[in-house]
Parts: structure tokens; C-alpha cells; sequence
């Protein structure tokens, strides 16, 4: 007899009904039908199952972008589980699948937002066990959609209503997160322990960066400091093991590189034979000529070729990198993660520019031809301002008359509306598009826009609330809108799973249980009739 959680609603019936056949009369009170619904109702019973159902996915979707370049996928960043559960709903809703549409988990949103010390800058200083926390959130309320949807779906049938098709063919919120795991917090037996943990939470892709982790900053900083190849590879080998312990055999390790803006490194890793990767390493390092006779007592030296140079040393200790040398240790770093059992890259990159990451990129895929990115789509980025600048320049190369623009101040208002913002809003809408077709894109996210969509909606709501409008700003700017355009939430009692609740008391004390959902439900004035809706449309009004 396969375990209840292989099933689905018609096997599990089928298990329940043999179950209630084998242990007699004691289980006469269980009604088949109940139980094979919640059974139905819960298909991913543990984050592991959860990990292996969407490490086959984002296999899947990797192998068809490799395929067809237009098939690139995308996510937005969540910081907590209802946001997360609200965007898979509104995906559903408005895009009738979930295909190729992920969940980002960012550090910097768990530092933000998420961490027992307070809100805190992107330095992993947060707690290792808050980004596991998320990922279980996350996928908590995600199986609650899930259920509630499925539950409304049993509760028309039981109506009368022919959905069974619909049942049968359920589609999950259950979709892949890649989740960042920062440096790794620590050794590469650290990043280890916390991956284990993140994969036991359902991670499916884990993103981790070649920064020192004690010394990590934000990608879109200054001060970044990176590690020889040697220490990245470790860590890309510890969450490989981790995958592996646990069962997923298809996770997915994306290795990222902040060594576009870093300039730094803490170790000068020790070279065995001349060409090694700890050997090219070291050539990056800015170093001056210096005689023997004029070295400091106990001072770091290095042979190059027949010369002795003195590597260039902050007074903290760390190593600084020759100038214009980012973009090739950019280069070395994917093809040696590629090379050591990374299966995306992530390149942070100083402005959002196809052609600047193509470059990069082709030259990778030219010892790796399959290498393929994932990419931040950065709110630190102006986009605004970046695609002006670029639009502005492709009008200066073709001759236009730029006059009436001032090159300094492309921000402006008043050019809103004009040939140059048209330009510069067509190339973003087309970005995702372009890079994926043209800079190996794989996977676009943004990091970080709910933390800007709340503070906006806080902004507007707050402005007119304690202002002249009173109620009517939120009448008339949240719940008149979540009616109209049939946002989920709106009826927040079921949202949080009351109805739910409702069905499954019903199923455990029949007629004694005490229900939320009757007459005195003040959400029941959230029920649009057929006629109104009807008239709505005839009369065209709007919101």
C-alpha cells in the first residue's frame, strides 16, 4: 500500500476506504471522502518534497531556455510568506499558470526586515536560522493557497457544480525559490549546516557568493572583499554534499560574483605549480617591483617571472587588486565555478547594460557554452536615469538634434512624455527579453520590490488617511480596488484559512461544530451577485 502523501484525491479514497476496512468499527467516525480531500488539499508534506518536486522544474526550464532563449523565467523577491502567497495567487489569476515564474528569497530583505536585532544592512549579520525560517514561511502559506483554493473547489461540488476536471488538474502555488544564502556565514562547514537547513525548508536553488563572510557587503556597495577560488569552490562542494545527503539529487547551486566592484581580497592564496588557479589569482594583485635590501622585516613578497614585487596592503590588512582587472576575474570566477559544479552564475554588474553583460557572458560561454545567469534586475539601479543615458547616446550616434536635453539631468520631468523617454521606457520593458536572447539570461528577479511596493502604498494610504480624505483613502484606494480587480484578500477571513477551518471542524465533530461562516459573517458583504455584476459591465463603471 503506497504512503497517503504519494496520492491524489481519487487513490487516497481508495487507501482511506482499505484503512477504514482493515481497523473496523473504531474508524466508522472517519469519512473517506474527508479524508482523501485533506489528504488532496496537502500534496507536499515536508520541505524536502517540496525541494525535489522544484529542483525537477528549474531542470526542466533550464534545459528548455537551452532550447529556445525565449523561454527565460522570472521572480520578484518576498519577504514574508503572505506577500509570497499573494504574488502566486495574482499569477494564477492573471497569467493562468505559474510556469517559469519563481520565488526570490534575498538576504538583504531578511536583514531588513526579518531579523530579531532590528532592521540591519545587507552584512550578514542577520541570524543563519531567519533565511530558513522564510523558506519554511513561504512554502506554509503557499500550501495554504493550495488548500483554501482546492477547499472552494469541494465545496462547489458539493453543491452541485461539475469541477472535477478542475480538481484533477490542479495546478500548485508551489513554485522553485532561489534563496541566498549570502557567503555562506561562516566556513565551508557553516554553509554546510545552513544549507541543509534551507533545502529542509524547500529550497530547491540555493545562491551563494565568493565574498569573505565576515566581511560581506551588499552587491550594489562598496568595500567588497572576495576569496581566492580555492575557499568559493569548498563552498560549492559543502552545499553540493548537502544536497545529496538530503535526496535532491537535482539541486541547483548558483554561484554568484562580486568581483565586478571588488577591488579587494583578504588572502593571497598559496600556488603550487606556475598557472594554477591560486597562481592566476595572485597575477590580479597589484604589486610594485621592490630589491631585496629594500623589503620591510616580516613584509609579503611574491616572485613574478624573475622579479620580487610587494603586493599593495591596506593598513587593515587587506590585498588590493590591479585596476581595470574586474571584469577578467569576473570571467575566471563563472568558468571556474561552472567548471566545479555551479549550475548558474550570478553576475552583479555596476549598471543594468545588455550589451556590457553579453560581453562577460560570451566570453564565459566560450569555454562553457551553456553558461547561463541569473540576474539581478536591482531597485539599486536608476533605471530611469541608466536607460535615458543610453537612449541618449544612441540619439547622439544617429545624428538627432539633442539640444532641447540637458546630458546632466535626464531625471528631469519635464523630458516624461518625450522621444527620449519613449526610447529609454521601450528598452526597459524589451530588457528581460534582450537579455535573455542576447547576455545568456536564464532567470531575471528583483531583489527588493515589495520592501518598495509597502513603503509606496504606506506612503499614498498615510497621506490621505490622516489627511482631508479620512476613511474614503481607504475606501476608496485599497478596498473599493481589491473588489473591482478580485484581489484574494479581500475577504481576509478566508484568506486566513477560516473557511477552511469551518469545513475541517465539520469534519471532525459533524453537527457540534461551532462555525465562523454563518449569517452574522460581515464577510458575506463581499459577495458580488451575478446581477450586479451584469449591470457593472452594461453601465461600464470604474473604480
Amino acid at each position: 500500500m503506497k504512503n497517503l502523501s504519494q496520492l491524489n484525491y481519487s487513490s487516497a479514497l481508495e487507501t482511506i476506504q482499505n484503512l477504514k476496512a482493515k481497523y473496523g468499527e473504531t474508524w466508522n467516525a472517519i469519512k473517506s471522502e474527508n479524508a482523501a480531500r485533506m489528504v488532496a488539499q496537502n500534496r507536499f508534506k515536508t520541505g524536502l518534497d517540496i525541494a525535489r518536486y522544484t529542483a525537477a522544474i528549474m531542470r526542466e526550464d533550464m534545459a528548455a531556455y537551452d532550447a529556445d532563449s525565449s523561454n527565460y523565467t522570472q521572480s520578484l523577491g518576498c519577504w514574508h510568506g503572505f506577500i509570497a502567497q499573494q504574488k502566486m495567487i495574482a499569477v494564477k489569476k492573471h497569467h493562468k499558470t505559474t510556469s517559469k515564474r519563481y520565488l526570490y528569497l534575498s538576504g538583504w530583505m531578511v536583514a531588513a526586515l526579518r531579523s530579531e536585532f532590528g532592521p540591519l544592512p545587507d552584512q550578514s549579520m542577520h541570524e543563519k536560522t531567519a533565511v530558513s525560517g522564510l523558506i519554511a514561511e513561504i512554502y506554509d502559506f503557499l500550501r495554504q493557497a493550495d488548500a483554501i483554493e482546492l477547499n472552494d473547489l469541494f465545496r462547489r461540488q458539493e453543491n452541485g457544480e461539475d469541477v472535477q476536471d478542475e480538481i484533477d488538474n490542479f495546478e500548485t502555488h508551489i513554485v522553485p525559490i532561489i534563496a541566498d544564502i549570502d557567503a555562506g556565514f561562516g566556513n565551508e562547514e557553516a554553509t554546510y549546516l545552513l544549507a541543509k537547513k534551507m533545502i529542509q525548508a524547500g529550497a530547491c536553488a540555493i545562491q551563494i557568493e565568493n565574498q569573505v563572510s565576515d566581511a560581506k557587503q551588499c552587491g550594489h556597495q562598496d568595500g567588497k572583499v572576495t576569496v581566492p577560488h580555492e575557499d568559493f569552490v569548498a563552498k560549492l562542494n559543502a552545499i553540493r554534499y548537502a544536497f545529496l545527503e538530503l535526496g535532491v539529487d537535482d539541486g541547483i547551486i548558483v554561484a554568484r560574483t562580486d568581483s565586478e566592484g571588488a577591488g579587494l581580497t583578504q588572502k593571497l592564496p598559496v600556488s603550487k605549480e606556475p598557472g594554477d588557479l591560486a597562481s592566476q589569482y595572485l597575477d590580479f594583485v597589484e604589486a610594485k617591483e621592490i630589491a631585496i635590501e629594500d623589503a620591510y622585516e616580516n613584509d609579503v613578497l611574491i616572485k613574478r617571472g624573475n622579479k620580487l614585487v610587494r603586493p599593495t596592503r591596506l593598513p587593515n590588512g587587506l590585498y588590493k587588486f590591479k585596476e581595470g582587472s574586474n571584469i577578467d576575474r569576473v570571467v575566471l570566477d563563472c568558468i571556474t565555478s561552472l567548471e566545479n559544479g555551479a549550475d548558474l552564475l550570478w553576475i552583479e554588474t555596476p549598471t543594468p547594460n545588455v550589451k556590457q553583460i553579453a560581453n562577460m557572458v560570451n566570453r564565459v560561454r566560450a569555454v562553457v557554452p551553456n553558461a547561463k545567469l541569473v540576474y539581478n534586475n536591482s531597485p539599486s539601479f536608476n533605471w530611469t536615469l541608466n536607460f535615458r543615458k543610453q537612449a541618449y547616446e544612441e540619439m547622439v550616434a544617429e545624428g538627432e538634434n539633442m539640444t532641447a536635453y540637458d546630458r546632466n539631468n535626464l531625471m528631469a520631468a519635464e523630458y516624461d512624455g518625450t522621444e527620449l523617454c519613449y526610447r529609454a521606457d521601450r528598452k526597459i520593458k524589451t530588457f528581460q527579453k534582450d537579455g535573455a536572447r542576447e547576455a545568456g539570461i536564464f532567470h531575471h528577479l528583483i531583489t527588493l520590490p515589495t520592501y518598495h511596493t509597502t513603503a509606496l502604498h504606506m506612503n499614498d494610504l498615510t497621506k490621505d488617511y490622516f489627511g482631508d480624505e479620512g476613511m474614503l483613502a481607504y475606501v476608496r484606494g485599497v478596498q473599493r480596488q481589491e473588489i473591482r480587480k478580485g484581489v484574494s484578500c479581500v475577504k481576509h477571513q478566508r484568506m486566513a484559512g477560516s473557511d477552511l477551518g469551518d469545513d475541517h471542524k465539520t469534519f471532525f465533530a459533524g453537527d457540534k461544530a461551532l462555525k465562523a461562516g454563518g449569517e452574522k459573517n460581515t464577510s458575506n458583504q463581499f459577495k458580488l451577485k451575478p446581477e450586479n455584476q451584469k449591470k457593472k459591465k452594461k453601465l461600464g463603471v470604474v473604480a
